[in-house]
């Protein structure tokens, strides 16, 4: 008896060390994937090969965190400046090639497969901007700092003219944080957010008219409730009325009844809302805070300056991902079209996370192989 119950958690473990798996961080992302089935199936109004769709993504996603937690950080650190010129390249190609949706061309169609590159930036600049620091003595010089600041700048700016304003935030964000992370001094920090806030008229004159609407539409939705600030206030609607538990599974007024537009995307977050109040936006957020505490601890105990970067960027990266979609959901942000990492429906996202997590339980599994 004991030999057929007390060593099957053993076993479990066993293979998740085979595997190269964090069991704390595996369990609180497949958390979070269950959460997203089941709000996923009320957004899409009960729609069960909505729910078919997002499984197979899911699978080929796990697929590639499985790849990538097999592959040592000392490999993906001597891959990532081709990795990078390869994304760089990909975003060109769009820029000559790419498909043209919604007034946006951000697509890239292969016949087999179809995939924003944007989304393979989220991934490739983190990776370049902490190779070119590994082996520089840290904190970095001024011209060090210019340097990593060009190459995230080259890739956020090409997102940004497909348009695609939060792609590009978000990517920009990615490698910020390991300038950042690499210790810049305060000094340095303050000119940057100097040039920033310089930047920020020519950012404005640059600004395709749809995404000054939305940062006009933040500071007051009621000036177009039909039109700009119609996701706002719908989105605001359906978490007000959520209330203390929410009003049960399946029986959002605003997204049953189609009020709330992107339910099942970028404001899949509001249904949650909607759906199990307060208390369950608690638990989502408590669950969201326990991923990114834990990708930051495997930061902390990597092995060397290439893997703390990566490790810590990518999870910063996360919680940026949630901050920007809850508060963009939530009207304290400019609504930009950033999906609810994890939970709303989507391919290309998917992967992207899936691929981040992989390299962190690679972080994680091969700092302790070494460490024996």
């Amino acid at each position: 008896m004991r030999n057929g119950t007390a060593d099957e958690p053993g076993l479990g473990r066993a293979i998740l060390r085979a595997l190269h798996l964090d069991l704390l961080l595996l369990g609180g992302v497949v958390l979070l994937l269950a959460i997203g089935f089941v709000v996923l199936y009320s957004a899409s109004g009960e729609n069960i090969d909505t729910l078919y769709r997002q499984g197979v993504r899911v699978g080929v996603a796990f697929m590639v965190l499985l790849l990538l937690a097999q592959i040592p950080a000392h490999h993906l650190r001597q891959w990532s400046p081709w990795v990078y010129v390869f994304g760089v390249l990909l975003l060109l190609a769009v820029m000559f090639f790419g498909e043209v949706g919604k007034g946006a061309q951000r697509w890239l169609d292969l016949g087999v497969v179809r995939f924003q590159p944007s989304e393979f930036m989220k991934i490739a600049v983190p990776m370049m901007v902490a190779w070119y620091f590994a082996d520089r003595p840290l904190p970095p010089r001024f011209l060090e700092v210019v340097i990593a600041a060009l190459l995230v700048l080259v890739p956020a700016g090409l997102i940004a003219r497909q348009p695609d304003l939060g792609t590009a935030l978000l990517v920009a964000g990615s490698g910020l944080v390991i300038i950042f992370l690499a210790g810049v001094r305060w000094r340095i920090l303050m000119a940057l957010g100097a040039l920033a806030m310089l930047a920020a008229p020519v950012l404005w004159h640059f600004m395709q008219d749809y995404q000054r609407r939305r940062v006009l539409t933040l500071l007051n939705p009621e000036s177009d409730p039909l039109g700009a600030g119609y996701h706002i206030i719908q989105s605001k609607i359906a978490i007000g009325s959520g209330g203390l538990y929410g009003k049960g599974w399946l029986n959002g007024t605003q997204s049953q009844l189609e009020f709330l537009p992107e339910r099942s995307t970028d404001f899949i977050f509001a249904v949650h809302a909607e759906e199990f109040g307060l208390m369950g936006v608690l638990l989502l957020l408590a669950l969201y805070l326990f991923v990114i505490i834990r990708g930051l601890i495997i930061a902390l105990r990597a092995q060397d300056t290439y893997s703390r970067l990566l490790a810590g960027s990518l999870s910063f990266t996360f919680f940026i991902y949630v901050l920007v979609n809850t508060g963009m959901v939530s009207g304290l942000l400019p609504v930009v079209g950033v999906p609810l990492p994890l939970l709303s429906y989507g391919g290309t996202s998917m992967v992207t996370l899936m691929a981040a997590f992989g390299i962190l339980m690679s972080i994680h599994s091969h700092r302790r192989l070494l460490a024996r």
